[in-house]
This record gives C-alpha cells, sequence and structure tokens, in this order.
C-alpha cells in the first residue's frame, strides 16, 4: 500500500472530507487496509460520509446496471452512471440486469456483512451514515450532511434525469 492511503483525492476540500460513497467496492484496499486508513482518517481530520442503500437488491440492481454502462457505454461510446437529460435516461432505462438467482442471497448476505464491517472498522473515525432512500424521500437529509461538513447550508437540488 502507498504510503498514502488516500492519495486517491487530489482536491483540496476532498482531503478533509472524503464521501465513501461507494468506496467499499469500488477502490481496492478499503476493507483490507482498513486500520491504516482509519489512522489516516483521524491524523488529517478527515470526516467520513457513508451512504448506503436499505434496498439491497435495487443497490445490487444499481450496480449490474452501471456495470453494464461502464461496460457497453450506450450513450455515444461514454461511460455516464448518472444521466441529465430524459432521453439518455430512457437509454439506460432499456437495459433490463439478469439477477442470478443461485448467488442472490449470498451476495445479499455479503453486502449486508461489508456493511457491517465498514461500520464496525470506521466506529472510531468522525463520520454520517446516510441512506440514499432517505436522501431522496427526506430532503433535510442534506440539511444534516451539510451541518456534519460543517459547510454553509444551501437549497441542494439534483439535476440527474430519473432512469428508474
Amino acid at each position: 500500500m502507498a504510503d498514502d492511503p488516500c492519495s486517491f483525492t487530489k482536491e483540496p476540500k476532498l482531503a478533509l472530507n472524503i464521501t465513501m460513497l461507494g468506496m467499499l467496492g469500488i477502490i481496492p484496499g478499503v476493507m483490507q487496509h482498513h486500520e491504516e486508513i482509519v489512522e489516516y482518517f483521524k491524523q488529517r481530520g478527515v470526516s467520513a460520509i457513508f451512504l448506503f442503500r436499505r434496498n439491497l437488491l435495487r443497490r445490487m440492481i444499481s450496480v449490474l446496471a452501471n456495470s453494464y454502462d461502464r461496460d457497453a457505454k450506450p450513450l455515444n461510446g461514454t461511460h455516464k452512471s448518472h444521466v441529465h437529460s430524459p432521453k439518455e435516461a430512457e437509454i439506460l432505462a432499456k437495459y433490463k440486469p439478469t439477477i442470478n438467482a443461485t448467488l442472490l442471497i449470498a451476495n445479499l448476505r455479503q453486502v449486508e456483512e461489508t456493511t457491517t464491517k465498514a461500520l464496525e472498522y470506521f466506529k472510531s473515525t468522525r463520520h454520517i451514515l446516510i441512506y440514499y432512500e432517505d436522501v431522496v424521500k427526506n430532503r433535510t437529509k442534506l440539511i444534516d450532511v451539510q451541518d456534519f461538513l460543517k459547510v454553509q447550508r444551501k437549497d441542494l437540488k439534483s439535476r440527474q434525469a430519473k432512469i428508474h
């Protein structure tokens, strides 16, 4: 592992507040090197935002759809996990992922276990736990995040087009 376990971010603001949005599955080594990362967070005053989904099946579908988009690139040969126009959303919505029913329960359990481990590993860090569904249904959750980050409150609105 590199001397700087968080060298993946070069943005000044991100150096202080790292969103762990999907980090558990996207950035290799986070779970394997959690002790070093926790130490790094503590030394540098890093705040973590854990953004999880309550509905693990929907999460799985999102991951499959994102993988498809990354490989197939149906939008003019580019990978976009989020889109900003209804036309782009319509194109991405045409993909219907196939779920392996034999592995479904085991995969959902693995996600649940990883989530539990992550919260245990990072419990000594300054962090906030947010669920995607809560952010979508309750806009005050974004105020909670802004307060946690100690930034000026702003009325935040998504410019993303809903795919499903």
